[in-house]
């Protein structure tokens, strides 16, 4: 049973994560030749305030702009 995590700042919609979720199974099922309902994909919406890269959150460098 494959399991693909995802993270990725918030703020995709639900239509944009259904999508990246159809992507991933099916690449997989391209690949590896599983059947697509044992391929499980989560994706985690980080808040912008959770996240830091530079020792700065996400939420700070957008609001510089």
């Amino acid at each position: 049973m494959p399991f693909i995590n995802v993270k990725q700042l918030a703020g995709r919609t639900a239509e944009q994560r259904a999508e990246i979720a159809r992507e991933l199974t099916e690449t997989y099922v391209r690949i590896t030749g599983v059947s697509p309902e044992v391929v499980n994909v989560v994706i985690e919406e980080i808040p912008l305030e959770n996240w830091m890269a530079g020792g700065e959150t996400y939420a700070a460098k957008r609001a510089r702009g």
